[in-house]
């Protein structure tokens, strides 16, 4: 569907965190990303000296296949082990991303999962250790930067210390609240959510006939994804705040559940 000005008025310049937050945050630079790679690049070339070190310290006298195994075993933990579990201990944070102000998220904006951490080092190994032109060369021509190992994972690297930062909650408006709690989300992707997220947080901007057009179109998406329909005479913005914020509740109810605790809302 097309959107008055493109889809890239929105860009990306609005995320939601795994709180259901919203932070102004953009796509790390193509320099930062590169100097946080090759941070991590050291760490990791150092421990893998380290390791040969060691090995032929130690493995003087025994049996070469067992040596060779358990250096292999080694360089894949460092290789591989280091940046998943780092990145998922830390919620998306790498040393190098750690210095200098950087987060790995979902698409969405969600946080960093395991399986995400595992997909971006496994891609790694191949795209930046034994051909780094790939990754180069996809973060260039990609606009938020991304190398391959993101578009694998579902993930995007984005500035945490980015000027004008500002968390913003959008509410249940409560003559919908009653009809958004038997509504069926399944359907709603990321990406339509994170749009709509973006819209209802930047409308003000826009011209009067501008913002009812996008309302309308992008509620219109919200609606192909959702189920049942809301009630006669809900304007766009209204629609869009009940459908995120209904959102956002089940999300922190699973949190809440998934720690043991009660929702934070």
């Amino acid at each position: 569907m097309a959107y008055p000005g493109g889809v890239e008025a929105f860009g990306q310049s609005s995320l939601v965190t795994g709180d259901a937050v919203v932070l102004d945050l953009r796509p790390a630079g193509f320099a930062t990303r590169m100097a946080a790679l090759a941070i991590d690049m050291l760490v990791q070339g150092a421990a893998v000296l380290a390791m040969v070190v060691a090995a032929a310290v130690i493995g003087t006298g025994l049996d070469p296949a067992a040596t060779a195994a358990a250096a292999l075993g080694l360089y894949v933990l460092i290789m591989v082990g280091y940046p998943t579990a780092f990145e998922t201990l830390s919620r998306g944070r790498s040393l190098g991303k750690l210095a200098l102000g950087l987060r790995v998220v979902g698409v969405d904006g969600s946080p960093e999962r395991f399986r995400q951490a595992l997909a971006r080092a496994l891609t790694g190994a191949v795209e930046i250790w034994a051909m780094p032109v790939v990754a180069l060369v996809t973060a260039l021509v990609d606009r938020d930067g991304r190398r391959v190992g993101d578009f694998v994972a579902g993930t995007l690297v984005v500035q945490e210390r980015a000027g004008g930062r500002r968390d913003e909650v959008i509410e249940m408006p409560p003559r919908l609240a009653e009809w958004a709690r038997g509504t069926e989300l399944s359907g709603l992707s990321p990406e339509t959510a994170a749009m709509a997220r973006r819209y209802l947080l930047r409308r003000d901007e826009l011209t009067d006939q501008a913002r009812y057009e996008m309302g309308v179109r992008v509620a219109d998406l919200v609606a192909r994804s959702i189920a049942p329909p809301p009630p006669p005479g809900v304007a766009p913005p209204e629609y869009l705040a009940a459908v995120l914020a209904e959102r956002r509740r089940r999300e922190e109810e699973r949190m809440a559940r998934r720690h043991g605790g009660a929702p934070t809302r």
